[in-house]
């Protein structure tokens, strides 16, 4: 099935406000064989959003639509649908009486304007938004579908998966089962890999295609399998997903599509082991990206974010005459970082980084970008000196992943 997405919202055209939401949804769409057509994002200008929606439905049976359905004047999508499919605002009971509550349940007072989100299109299909003001509205004309949705990015997280997906399948189903399973690989470049597995590529069936979605230091290899039967396609994937884990080998850093602080956390818990963090250049970043996880503090202790030398010194007993002759970016400073975060917050392990983020503070030796990493396990200390390109937040993203990973490949040692 294929569908289009429309962005609504002028601070969306000017840069002020990021679009999250078609990235999101496209991911939500994909495992059940959806393809978005295209992405237009439109100004809140009523001719715009009328040639939005004419030109998505020329190539597409479902258009979803985001933002645009706030309470103040600008907010005119409502308006829009209106003139489009037809008939006329009114304020729904059931509506007003779901604003009442989500307002409550933040403890403020429902005022004037905020109830006007209670008014909707009699040609539409309310879908009441648990966890916002502004309802969602389902749209149908000609057997196609128009499904309007606020422009919040978690209150559209929130009701796509739960409300609207469903009745999507359910409305255009289909015989053609869709399955996928995905292996991350570290230590390739995407052209290098590409090269070494394009054999067993060209050799898969026409019912199974491989996609290779790159991130800094880890690559996603997605076998996506399409076939009337569900039973056949699985067993083939798991068979090409067997024959790509040998053929890679060590190379796989997980079988599963997990994220490397979630594929961290599988492998400390496997082993009953805890883990503490020391961060210089990545501020804490390491730390964060493992508490978001849920369940984190099953493993993961605390953080020292040691910027300054005199913490290095006083909080993780890195010596003196250590950081004056080797510098506090360097193999002997990130190792004793990391023996002390494991003795200060009693730790198994921990992960350490020290280096230049930029974009000043480079030197000839030590130019921007480069990043000493040390990990410690209950079997020792592994540390090296990386050369990440790009910007202080690509630099500070490159070496967060890198430290996950580095301990993540320790940890797989031991079965």
């Amino acid at each position: 099935m294929n569908c289009s997405i429309i962005v609504i919202g002028d601070e969306i055209l000017i840069g002020q406000v990021i679009d999250t939401n078609s990235g999101d949804i496209a991911r939500m769409l994909n495992p059940y064989g959806w393809r978005v057509n295209n992405v237009q994002v439109v100004g809140d200008e009523a001719s715009q959003i009328l040639r939005a929606i004419e030109h998505a439905f020329e190539s597409s049976d479902v258009v979803l639509t985001t933002g645009g359905l706030g309470p103040t004047k600008d907010d005119i999508t409502k308006s829009v649908l209106c003139q489009y499919f037809g008939g006329e605002l009114y304020e729904n009971a059931e509506v007003l009486e779901n604003v009442k509550e989500v307002v409550t349940k933040r403890g403020l007072k429902l005022n004037s304007l905020t109830a006007t989100q209670a008014i909707v299109p009699s040609s539409c299909q309310v879908i009441q938004n648990e966890v916002g003001t502004a309802p969602l509205m389902w749209f149908e004309h000609n057997k196609k579908v128009l499904v309007s949705m606020p422009g919040v990015p978690f209150e559209t997280q929130h009701m796509f998966p739960k409300e609207v997906l469903p009745r999507l399948l359910k409305k255009f189903q289909s015989n053609i089962s869709i399955e996928h399973r995905t292996i991350l690989v570290t230590g390739w470049s995407e052209s290098r890999l590409a090269m070494e597995i394009s054999d067993w590529e060209d050799a898969l069936p026409s019912y199974i295609h491989l996609a290779y979605l790159p991130k800094p230091g880890l690559i996603r290899l997605r076998l996506d399998g399409t076939h009337p039967d569900k039973d056949f396609i699985n067993l083939e994937l798991d068979r090409y997903k067997s024959e790509l884990v040998e053929r890679l080998g060590d190379d796989i850093l997980h079988d599963e599509d997990l994220t490397p602080p979630e594929i961290l956390l599988y492998h400390l818990n496997r082993l009953g082991f805890t883990v503490a963090t020391a961060e210089s250049c990545t501020g804490g970043n390491i730390a964060h990206q493992i508490t978001t996880i849920a369940g984190s503090s099953s493993a993961f202790m605390g953080s020292v974010v040691a910027y300054s030398n005199d913490v290095k010194h006083r909080v993780l007993g890195v010596k003196n005459e250590t950081l004056e002759t080797y510098g506090a970016v360097s193999i002997p400073t990130v190792e004793e970082m990391a023996q002390g975060a494991c003795q200060v917050i009693d730790t198994d392990c921990s992960i350490v980084t020290s280096g230049i983020a930029g974009p000043g503070g480079g030197t000839p030796d030590k130019p921007v970008g480069t990043v000493c990493i040390a990990v410690k396990t209950p079997w020792g200390i592994v540390s090296d000196t990386h050369h990440f390109p790009g910007n202080r937040s690509r630099v500070i993203d490159r070496a967060t992943t890198t430290a996950i990973i580095t301990l993540i490949k320790e940890l797989k040692t031991k079965p």
